[in-house]
């Protein structure tokens, strides 16, 4: 993985012709969790998009660009709400499959030591069918490593999974994706207040910042500053427009 990168992104957003978000500016630090949080329809998997240079459909004006000036093309990996598996594919295969639509297919090896370290080893043979809902973000996630890229985008990645697999999920990503740049759409007041280094809160008025408590993260899901602070930011959300 090459040195992770702070992240600009600044200017506003349409449609066909519909506006999608106003003149706003989102600020990623280099190598550090950041977790954008907002009621639905104010653009935040719009903005994750123009990050990853996938919103063709969107007419951006502004910038979407890296601190040290190089692309950001090849460098940004996205995990997204759905595991979007292949069904027909094992974990491994699953796991490899940018690799091999690259050409690169001699890297079973890492795929496999990458589910040993997501807690899948005994699983690796398996098709995504014969695996539960918190197996498959799994394999998903060792899917994005694999890709090994200094920026990482998670659109909501953990929102279908059950209280308990989305705790694990979010204290496995935190140490995985530890030193890369993330930013993390998501809906959910608890997560950001575990995860997020920053927490932004991205409403149609535009982008502010809210400071989180200052612990390591993944917080306690039960420590009293996180619970404040979930307080808040869920208060925060019930008010936004």
């Amino acid at each position: 993985m090459s040195t992770a990168p702070a992240l600009r992104l600044s200017g506003s957003a349409t449609i066909g012709g519909v506006p999608i978000f106003g003149t706003l500016t989102l600020d990623a630090p280099a190598g550090e969790w950041i977790c954008l949080l907002g009621p639905s329809g104010v653009g935040k998997s719009t903005l994750l998009r123009l990050l990853g240079g996938i919103g063709d459909e969107v007419a951006f004006d502004g910038i979407a660009a890296a601190d040290d000036g190089a692309p950001l093309d090849g460098r940004i990996a996205l995990m997204a709400q759905g595991d979007l598996l292949m069904p027909w594919l094992d974990a491994v295969r699953n796991v490899t499959l940018g690799a091999r639509l690259r050409g690169d297919a001699g890297r079973r090896d890492r795929a496999r030591a990458l589910l040993e370290r997501v807690g899948l080893g005994a699983h690796a043979d398996k098709r995504p069918h014969a695996l539960s809902g918190g197996q498959r973000q799994r394999v998903a996630l060792a899917r994005t490593l694999m890709e090994d890229r200094p920026v990482v985008l998670l659109d909501e990645p953990f929102s279908a999974l059950d209280a308990r697999a989305r705790a694990q999920m979010q204290d496995l990503a935190a140490e995985l994706l530890a030193g890369r740049t993330v930013v993390h759409v998501t809906h959910d007041a608890a997560e950001a207040a575990r995860l997020g280094h920053h927490v932004l809160l991205m409403t149609r008025a535009g982008i502010t910042a809210e400071a989180p408590p200052d612990t390591p993260t993944p917080r306690p899901f039960d420590a009293p500053d996180t619970l404040a602070f979930q307080g808040r930011l869920l208060r925060l959300l019930m008010e936004a427009q």
